[in-house]
């Protein structure tokens, strides 16, 4: 009796640990699908349902970051982004989502610290910071200028 139940307990244990990664899975492709469809406030309830299950999923954090940038709400933005790079610190796009923040903000020396994790880590993203580093070429002040 008690070789029945412990073999029931480890097939409900493998069961339930399943289903709660492919509730995982399914709520971030859910969410991905909302997001095309631009509809962004049911996929950042998909996204954020996600994290319940699995608070160590990157793109949930970064599709929010997304989120906030189309929304225009850059703390909630930027701190998604610090998520996705606690988790995953080589995800070149929230790098990328990163130093254009920092560049608003001019912070001139973020950038150049990003930029250098950035170019070591870059495959798909890479002329992008060709581009901020020119930018901030253009408008960071000179060293002899008052």
């Amino acid at each position: 009796m008690t070789k029945i139940f412990k073999l029931f307990s480890l097939l409900y244990l493998i069961i339930n640990s399943m289903s709660i990664a492919i509730a995982d899975e399914n709520f971030f492709n859910k969410g991905l699908k909302f997001f095309k469809d631009k509809k962004y406030e049911d996929a950042r309830f998909m996204f954020e349902r996600g994290i319940v299950f699995n608070p160590k999923d990157s793109n949930s954090y970064l599709y929010l970051a997304k989120i906030y940038n189309i929304q225009e709400d850059q703390d909630k933005e930027e701190k998604n982004l610090e998520a996705t790079l606690l988790i995953e610190p080589n995800n070149e796009e929230a790098i990328l989502m990163s130093m254009k923040i920092a560049l608003e903000r001019s912070n001139y020396s973020k950038v150049k610290d990003l930029s250098n994790t950035f170019s070591k880590v870059c495959k798909k993203l890479c002329n992008e910071n060709k581009e901020i580093l020119d930018t901030l070429a253009n408008i960071e002040p000179k060293k002899n200028e008052s």
